[in-house]
């Protein structure tokens, strides 16, 4: 037979098919076992175990010195992992940046890349060592007895298959891989809360997912960033999968000059800085985000700082969430808890999870405790070995000295006094300072303690209770030396993300001048101050300008806004230009569409304009100037037009001065210019449609004359009224000490006018617990008390409020509820002058 025919003999014909099919799946089951996904018990890929075990053997420990990360890559190739350098430095890296661990493994020093997308330096000038939590919460009891090791990739070394993890570090760090097929993508989680979690598994493993959330609430990136609506969590705990909106944390400032500023101090996890600024000015450019008149990156080593300046007339609000909408200040964090257990790839849950790691912490414990009593076993053993050489010294050394060599004192000893081979030759091997008295005390002693060591170690393998209880105590010791605060905020209602999810409910001032410039400040801004200062400046108004109305409302009120024409337009707060105290604003016609020569007389804040329950039962009350009133169910301006809607129909030479959100329970109160106010019961105005004229509330003292203020309020003992005239004087007086009448009367005397005071400008319904705002047209603001101004008789002169300068006079007055800043609205409304 020919060479070449013998060849032929031996070819096995097979189906082309099935050696790809067969070949494929054994390389993607390696690549998915031994190199793209972690271990559900430590939570570590190969290359990361290896790492962190070479760097151990190496000595590279948080207390020694730095050395090149290239030798922990090169031992770690050279005897672990024989997959190339550049996989297995990319890998340390990860473990040392602040950004992609939540809880960092290795420490450390020199370039190791940026949140920016920067390349770390080459692994010749980079150096690095273990973190300490890195020795302690995965090293740590790691020898054969506790885990399972394993051949290397060239059975000249053995390995550990698991490390034995008193960290959970799957939970608290996470991981992130692609192997063949699938892919992993699981979150890192806040370090206090898993432990919160375990041990209420641990003291009850029937609890359910729904009762783990309690504990666990959701993701804590090391990135920090606002996890908004809590669908996406409770789905990825309860099923392995679910997808979670992560925010950046931006906030908004004003500068000087009134113009603003969006900063951003947190990006959401895994992205890109320097990408999403790019991506920005590109839509910037193309004319797709608009608002934004420049954008630039501050970060620095202080910390991360970018800032969007905004364009003069930009609504900041507006701009920020179209920001989240369209670049990467908003994104999407995919869970995928796919990990192996049993060298399976599993998609896992919360609770399993946890129990794979706890399963994994009891075997260690009892197999440390089995390894541990073992050698303490062999110590007692030892030493009653010692105590008998002590117990009968004189005729062992007696017996020792006979011998010929030391194998016949060997045997000798043995057949004497039934003695081990180990404990004769630990004897044989003993130093004479062993014999001295002292020495004896000590070994005495020294024996009593391993016999109750051995007890204490037999006990725990006894009681399956005490060993969670190890567990327990172990992870509290984690939790209280490496615990640290949630940085990723959680937002629990997403609500389709609406722009008043990312802005403060906080009470704002807002400011209107003659010509028609408005904006909002927080009211915090300003200081309280004692009645009869000078106040601080609290608008910057054009030449010729002066400031005409200042109300308080909170950042989610909607906002009624009545025209002198009788219109009514609709906003919301937050929608009003924010600026500093000296910004001048921005001009309301930009915001409504106001008719040329019709100015805003009144703004009313509702809180819920379409609830049906709370807009039950309400009206808005409106006053002229020539003391016309009427009344109108608040269901009938619920849905404003932008060129506004008609709210009542003038007689001629009359225009509208105010308007109250009113019940039907309350008392009308209508102030003169000429120093008379009327109180009647607001069921003496009929109900009437939109576009109606209404009646006559008071009757005029002369043609000069004119209503200065209308305001609604309930018999309440407790509330005054304080008037105040344009001169900066003004009284509180008992709301009793003006009879009730029927409308359209003449009115009593308020306040006692004289050149000194001049003529009544704003009257109020106040109590003690109110703050009083009172801006000049200058824009001098000064904030004071209610409670430090007396009350007096209704018809008095008052005391100054305010020192004004020559030529000054005073332009809005609002009364400050407490309830302002919080989430109930106050039955009467702060309104301007």
């Amino acid at each position: 037979m020919s060479d070449q025919e013998e060849v032929k003999t031996k070819i096995i014909p097979v189906n082309i098919e099935d050696v790809m099919r067969t070949d494929y799946i054994n390389y993607a089951m390696y690549v998915i076992v031994h190199r793209a996904l972690p271990d559900v018990r430590d939570g570590l890929k190969p290359v990361q175990r290896r790492i962190l075990l070479a760097m151990k053997e190496r000595q590279l420990t948080h207390d020694k010195a730095y050395k090149k990360t290239v030798t922990a890559v090169g031992d770690t190739m050279g005897k672990y992992h024989p997959h190339g350098t550049e996989a297995i430095y990319q890998a340390l890296v990860r473990m040392a940046q602040y950004w992609s661990m939540r809880y960092l493994l290795v420490d450390g020093h020199g370039n190791f890349g940026s949140v920016d997308g920067d390349m770390p330096a080459a692994m010749r000038y980079t150096e690095g060592k273990l973190q300490r939590l890195a020795e302690e919460g995965l090293l740590m009891d790691l020898s054969k007895e506790v885990v399972a090791y394993q051949s290397n990739y060239d059975s000249s070394l053995e390995e550990p298959t698991v490390l034995p993890a008193r960290l959970p570090n799957l939970l608290v760090n996470g991981c992130s891989g692609i192997a063949v097929g699938m892919a992993t993508n699981m979150p890192p989680h806040n370090l206090c809360e898993v432990v919160e979690g375990i041990i209420a598994y641990i003291d009850n493993h029937d609890i359910s997912i729904e009762e783990l959330i309690e504990y666990i609430k959701a993701p804590d990136f090391p990135t920090g960033g606002i996890i908004y609506g809590l669908h996406g969590i409770r789905k990825a705990f309860l099923t392995g999968k679910g997808s979670i909106v992560v925010r950046g944390r931006a906030t908004i400032e004003v500068l000087p000059s009134g113009r603003q500023q969006i900063i951003v101090t947190e990006l959401p996890y895994v992205v890109n800085k320097a990408n999403m600024i790019a991506k920005t000015a590109q839509l910037i450019n193309e004319k797709k985000l608009l608002g934004i008149a420049d954008l630039r990156d501050e970060s620095d080593r202080n910390g991360m700082r970018v800032v969007y300046d905004l364009k003069r007339d930009a609504i900041a609000n507006v701009v920020l969430n179209n920001l989240y909408k369209q670049t990467a200040l908003q994104s999407t964090f995919s869970v995928n808890n796919i990990t192996l257990v049993n060298r399976e790839p599993k998609l896992l849950n919360l609770k399993d999870l946890i129990r794979y790691y706890v399963d994994h912490r009891y075997e260690i414990v009892t197999r440390r405790t089995k390894a541990e009593l073992k050698r303490t076993q062999h110590q007692a053993h030892l030493l009653e070995g010692y105590l008998l050489v002590l117990d009968h010294i004189d005729e062992i050394v007696k017996l020792i000295k006979k011998s010929p060599d030391a194998s016949i004192a060997k045997a000798n000893l043995i057949k004497v006094y039934q003695l081990s081979e180990i404990q004769v030759k630990a004897i044989l091997d003993m130093r004479l300072q062993r014999l001295t008295g002292l020495e004896q005390g000590k070994t005495l002693k020294q024996y009593q303690e391993v016999q109750a060591h051995i007890k204490h170690l037999e006990a725990i393998l006894g009681d399956r209770g005490m060993r969670m209880n190890i567990i327990k105590k172990e992870l509290g010791t984690l939790r209280d030396r490496y615990g640290d605060k949630r940085r990723t905020e959680i937002v629990p209602d997403s609500a389709e993300f609406s722009m008043e999810d990312m802005i403060p409910n906080e009470a704002m001032v807002i400011t209107l001048s003659q010509q028609g410039y408005i904006k909002s400040i927080p009211l915090s801004t300003y200081k309280v101050q004692n009645r009869g200062g000078v106040g601080s400046k609290g608008a910057t108004a054009k030449k010729e300008d002066s400031l005409s109305q200042v109300f308080v409302a909170s950042a989610h009120n909607y906002l009624l806004i009545f025209t002198s024409l009788g219109k009514v337009y609709w906003k919301k707060v937050y929608q009003l230009p924010k600026g500093g105290k000296s910004a001048q604003g921005r001009a309301i016609q930009n915001l409504l569409d106001i008719a040329p020569g019709d100015t805003v007389r009144s703004i009313l804040k509702i809180k819920h304009l379409d609830d049906p329950e709370y807009i039950k039962d309400r009206y808005i009350t409106l006053c002229t100037e020539k003391g016309t009133i009427k009344k109108t169910p608040l269901a009938a301006f619920t849905r404003p037009m932008r060129r506004g809607i008609r709210a009542i129909t003038f007689k001629e030479g009359d225009q509208l001065l105010e308007a109250r959100l009113t019940q039907g329970d309350d008392y009308i109160v209508i102030g003169l210019r000429s120093g008379k106010a009327i109180r009647f019961p607001h069921s003496e105005i009929r109900s009437m449609g939109r576009t109606a004229a209404g009646v006559r509330g008071i009757r005029l003292g002369s043609k000069d004359d004119k209503v200065i203020g209308m305001l609604s309020t309930p018999e309440n003992k407790n509330t005054t009224l304080l008037v105040i005239s344009e001169k900066g004087y003004g009284k509180r007086s008992f709301i009793q000490d003006y009879r009730c009448t029927h409308r359209g009367g003449k009115g009593v005397k308020t306040i006692q006018i004289t050149p000194k005071t001049g003529a009544l400008i704003a009257i109020k319904p106040v109590e003690d617990s109110d703050g009083l705002m009172i801006m000049n047209a200058s824009g001098i603001t000064i904030r004071s008390e209610i409670k430090a101004l007396r009350t007096m008789r209704r018809a008095t002169q008052g005391v100054r409020l305010i020192r004004l300068r020559k030529e000054d006079k005073i332009a809005s007055i609002a009364i400050i509820k407490t309830v302002d800043s919080a989430e109930e609205e106050p039955k009467e409304e702060p309104k301007e002058a």
